[in-house]
């Protein structure tokens, strides 16, 4: 049941980087946020892989082209997702942001299904739809009708991002072949890794503003990178354990730590169907970890 420790701890930090990214966000343009996720993360991640291998020596990896295929295209997808999530930050609040992007989970069951060979019990799907309406219904300000058009193409495909991140990234883990903890920690490095180096590459490039803009707020950066490298620690070690749907619906418990992130630290007002929402993602919860 270790996935099950992982994934509360992945959702609490995933709160928090999301609002640093999102304090973040109304001073700097949507790529140096993106960026400010990665850019302190890699060397955390280093430290994390030295660590293990200090307490439990293993085998060297080998990095075969499927390997390979599924690091760049986690990486890639993570990153299109992220500046997706920023986006959805700057067009309405915090909390509908953070929500329309938990539609991963639901996502996640689907392409798993299909293309990943992943099988959910009877319980397992009914947690994955509950907890889909849960973050819908959190969403949306004054209901469903409230959301326009773009709002929810962009949160469809931020969802959708994260949930081929999580997929390729559990499949990295288990075509490494290397005992767990380290398959994921290994995974984590690589990715982030390459995810700095292209970012870094492309500002240098496009937007050296954006390079500048973070040298100058170092504290917030900093906060967000160990935020996304606690949490990606919690993320790629509960994929490595547990099918993705699964650890995903748990995670959605990440929204109860969003609410209180948003009223209290943000200012964000909330409303009083959330805490629905809330009993909902709860009960959906409780079913994926009986299942």
């Amino acid at each position: 049941m270790s996935w099950i420790f992982f994934t509360l701890l992945a959702a609490f930090m995933q709160s928090w980087r999301n609002a640093f990214q999102s304090r973040l966000g109304q001073e700097v343009k949507v790529t140096g946020v993106t960026l400010a996720r990665f850019l302190w993360a890699s060397p955390i991640a280093g430290l994390y892989l030295c660590v293990l291998y200090f307490w439990r020596p293993v085998d060297a990896p080998v990095f075969t082209p499927t390997f390979t295929g599924f690091i760049v295209g986690a990486a890639l997808m993570q990153i299109i997702a992220t500046a997706l999530m920023v986006q959805l930050f700057k067009m309405n609040n915090y909390a509908i942001g953070a929500g329309l992007a938990k539609s991963e989970a639901l996502v996640a069951a689907v392409l798993g299904m299909l293309f990943f060979g992943t099988t959910l019990s009877l319980l397992g799907w009914l947690g994955v739809i509950i907890g889909g309406v849960a973050v819908f219904l959190m969403s949306a300000k004054s209901g469903f009708r409230s959301l326009s058009l773009t709002t929810v193409v962009l949160g469809l495909a931020c969802g959708s991002s994260f949930a081929l991140t999580s997929l390729w990234v559990r499949e990295a883990s288990l075509a490494l072949g290397l005992p767990f903890p380290h398959s994921a920690a290994w995974v984590l490095l690589l990715v982030l890794s390459l995810q700095t180096l292209i970012l870094i590459m492309f500002l240098l490039l496009r937007d050296r503003d954006s390079l500048k803009a973070l040298w100058q707020r170092p504290k917030l950066t900093l906060l967000t990178s160990i935020a996304s490298c606690v949490g990606s620690i919690g993320w790629f070690s509960a994929m490595s354990l547990q099918a993705v749907p699964y650890v995903k619906t748990l995670g959605q418990v990440e929204v109860f730590f969003t609410m209180l992130i948003s009223a209290f630290w943000l200012r964000q007002r909330l409303q009083i169907k959330d805490a629905l929402g809330l009993v909902l993602i709860a009960i959906a919860a409780i079913m994926v970890m009986w299942s």
